[in-house]
C-alpha cells in the first residue's frame, strides 16, 4: 500500500487520526523547526513554535481548502506563529532596553547554514533578525529554506513581483547592516 500524500494525511488529521499527524510531523517538522529558528534564533523557542504549529494543524486541518500545497499552508502557519512569538517576546520587554540596531548577536548554529565561519553565520542571522517582517519572511523562505519564489508568494499572499521587490530591499538592508556592523570586513579582500 503506497504512503499517503500530504493532502491525504491532512484529511485524515481533520478526521481525528493522530497517526496521520505523527506521519506528517515526521515528514515536515524539520522544515518547520528550521523556519522558526530563522526567525526566533533560539533553539528552545523554535522547538516550542514547532509544537504550536502542529497543534494548530491538528485543530485546523479541516479548514484547509486545498487551494495550495499542504507545505505552503504549513509554512504560512509557521511564519505567522514565528512572527507572533517575536511580537510577544518584544511585548514582554526582553529586548525593550535594546534598540533594533543593538540586539544581541544570536549564538546558535542554524542547520541550513553552510558557512564554515560561525562568526559570519552569526553576523548574517543577526542582520536577518533586524529586517522588517515582510523582508525577513521573503528572505528566509527564499534563501534559507530555498523555496521557489512562486511558493514564497503563495505563503505570503503576495504577487511574484512583490516578492522580488521585498528580496531586493532585504538584500540591500542586509548589505547595509553588515557593512555598518563590520566596516573593515569587505575591504580586506578588495585590496
Amino acid at each position: 500500500m503506497p504512503e499517503p500524500n500530504n493532502r491525504e494525511l491532512l484529511q485524515d488529521i481533520a478526521n481525528g487520526n493522530a497517526l496521520a499527524l505523527r506521519t506528517l510531523y515526521g515528514r515536515i517538522s524539520g522544515r518547520v523547526y528550521n523556519t522558526a529558528l530563522s526567525y526566533v534564533q533560539n533553539e528552545a523557542d523554535a522547538e516550542e513554535i514547532t509544537q504550536d504549529v502542529f497543534t494548530k494543524i491538528w485543530r485546523s486541518a479541516g479548514s484547509f481548502k486545498a487551494e495550495s500545497q499542504v507545505t505552503t499552508w504549513v509554512y504560512r502557519i509557521t511564519v505567522n506563529t514565528s512572527l507572533t512569538a517575536l511580537k510577544k517576546r518584544e511585548r514582554r520587554g526582553l529586548f525593550s532596553a535594546l534598540s533594533a540596531q543593538e540586539k544581541e548577536v544570536p549564538d546558535f548554529h542554524h542547520p541550513n547554514a553552510v558557512m564554515e565561519d560561525r562568526e559570519t553565520s552569526r553576523a548574517l542571522f543577526s542582520a536577518i533578525y533586524r529586517l522588517p517582517d515582510r523582508q525577513k519572511t521573503a528572505f528566509v523562505l527564499s534563501y534559507v529554506e530555498e523555496l521557489p519564489r512562486q511558493q514564497v508568494a503563495e505563503v505570503m499572499n503576495l504577487s511574484l513581483k512583490a516578492i522580488e521587490s521585498l528580496l531586493m530591499r532585504a538584500k540591500k538592508g542586509l548589505r547595509n547592516g553588515l557593512t555598518t556592523d563590520y566596516p573593515n570586513r569587505g575591504n580586506a579582500t578588495a585590496k
